[in-house]
């Protein structure tokens, strides 16, 4: 992939349509993941002005007068980076009550801002967040998927492939970051991902809190990299350190904040009871994941466990992915029952339509790959859509009514 060329993001249409109806557009997501890119190319050909607040002179004419700083603003504007100036939410605040036009600020920003409620609330009514995800499997390939769209219409999943056997793991360990991608081999995408997380720890997070052991975070999103797709576990991620575990665990929310690190909260209904209830962790994106764990492909092939955790991870965040760009808003958990029954990843939609996808590294599928799908079937009743057991097979499999086994590369690809 070529460093300099611009990959459409898919997202864009959100943006551009939030910019016709509201003042303030953020577009909040990891660094590196394209945020500054997608926002220049929407505000080139709109007249946007732009300042990043990585420049240290931008930064401390806002820190230092943040009303004249606003106030000489040209009419239409991009602030990258504003989590570095958070002052500025309230001054921007007041601009947009003084004048209520749409599209004048686009923001963005390298920290979830959701997590910090007195900033997020101080443009309540008057900003559309937009999250920005690392690149997609779809947009890598140019190419967008209705597989979403189809899992909850409970059709169109039937679908010819060849199976992606090794090339599984070069998908895994690639991951979505423009700037990984655009590395000329394997050595060099690990060394970027590795640089970019001791990026992280030095710079966003020192903007967010005061931390007096920095060193830590690397080692502890190497520690979530090797639980990733598993039930969190607090006391395991803090047991190899000296801290506390609320320490840790504050830690673990920063890592979150910054797009590192992502908890998959459980699903749960009344017409179930013994569902397990603690969320699942998950990398927010596998290629960070392998290089932390210093797994390069060859290695992620002889270790089918972690592969089979790794490609959870993927899958579940390929969904996560897709759904931002699309019409209607999905909410995404997991299930697991007391007894074993799981189910990967919940998706539900508008009508509280449900659908439920697992996810399996082999080539074949038997009946009792759908015990969890069935679990939650039957818990939902009416409401469930359709549930497929993703695996690395040929050919679409029914399993009984709204059950499938589809191929892998149904996610990314359109039908057959």
């Amino acid at each position: 992939m070529n460093q300099s060329a611009y990959i459409p993001r898919f997202i864009q249409d959100r943006i551009e349509e939030a910019l016709t109806d509201t003042p303030v557009v953020l577009i909040h997501g990891p660094r590196q993941s394209g945020k500054t890119t997608l926002a220049r190319h929407v505000g080139q050909e709109k007249g946007f002005a732009y300042y990043s607040f990585d420049d240290v002179g931008v930064r401390s004419a806002a820190q230092d007068d943040p009303a004249g700083f606003v106030a000489g603003l040209p009419e239409r504007v991009i602030l990258d980076e504003i989590q570095r100036v958070p002052e500025l939410f309230s001054t921007i605040k007041l601009a947009v009550d003084r004048d209520r036009r749409p599209g004048r600020f686009i923001l963005t920003g390298s920290a979830n801002i959701l997590m910090i409620p007195r900033v997020s609330d101080s443009l309540a009514g008057r900003m559309e967040i937009i999250r920005l995800h690392p690149l997609s499997r779809c947009e890598i390939l140019g190419r967008r998927s209705g597989f979403i769209d189809d899992l909850f219409a409970g059709a169109g999943m039937m679908h010819q492939a060849d199976r992606l056997g090794d090339e599984i793991a070069e998908i895994v360990a690639a991951g979505g970051y423009p700037d990984a991608l655009s590395r000329s081999n394997e050595r060099r995408r690990t060394g970027w991902y590795s640089e970019y997380v001791e990026t992280i720890a030095q710079r966003d997070i020192k903007d967010l809190a005061r931390i007096r052991e920095i060193e830590v975070l690397p080692q502890i999103v190497a520690l979530a990299a090797a639980q990733t797709a598993q039930l969190f576990n607090l006391a395991e991620l803090a047991g190899p350190f000296r801290l506390s575990r609320p320490t840790i665990g504050d830690y673990v929310t920063l890592l979150e904040q910054v797009f590192l690190i992502h908890r998959l909260p459980s699903w749960h209904s009344n017409r179930l009871s013994r569902l397990i209830k603690a969320p699942k962790l998950h990398v927010g994106d596998t290629g960070v994941a392998c290089a932390v764990l210093n797994h390069s492909v060859a290695a992620l092939r002889e270790d089918r466990t972690l592969l089979g955790h790794l490609l959870e991870t993927f899958v579940v965040q390929e969904l996560r992915r897709q759904a931002s760009w699309g019409e209607d808003r999905v909410q995404f958990h997991h299930f697991r029952t007391k007894e074993g029954a799981e189910v990967d990843a919940v998706l539900e939609r508008a009508g509280r339509r449900i659908a439920g996808v697992e996810v399996k590294l082999s080539g074949t599928v038997v009946a009792k790959d759908f015990r969890g799908l069935k679990k939650l079937r039957e818990a939902v009743g009416s409401r469930f859509t359709a549930g497929v057991v993703l695996y690395d097979g040929e050919a679409t499999i029914p399993f009984g009514e709204g059950l499938f086994a589809v191929p892998l590369s149904r996610l990314w690809t359109g039908k057959s």
